[in-house]
């Protein structure tokens, strides 16, 4: 079954956004870190996921396993960033 959450982990970029140093130059936002999935689920990733490394795929199932918990506006965001992915589908019910 394919997960629900295709790249979310790496589109969350926590690894980079978590231990980026603060005097670091600003870089254009890649694939790797989507700014609106880093501000609204950075606090549910640390809540119920944070054991696991964000490049992990155990992160994408522990995030769909979670997601009657996770914060409105981080479902919301999720949901945005996967109807920009070519061939996610939307398979919550």
């Amino acid at each position: 079954m394919a997960s629900k959450f295709p790249s979310l982990a790496l589109a969350l970029g926590f690894a980079a956004a978590l231990a980026a140093p603060a005097l670091a130059d600003p870089a254009p936002q890649t694939k790797r870190g989507n700014e609106t999935l880093k501000k609204y689920c950075t606090g549910d990733y640390l809540t119920y996921c944070g054991n696991l490394a964000p490049e992990d795929p155990a992160t994408d199932a522990c995030f769909e396993t979670n997601w009657k918990k996770l914060s409105e506006n981080c479902r919301r965001a999720i949901d945005a960033y996967q109807k920009t992915q070519p061939g996610a589908g939307n398979t919550r019910g």
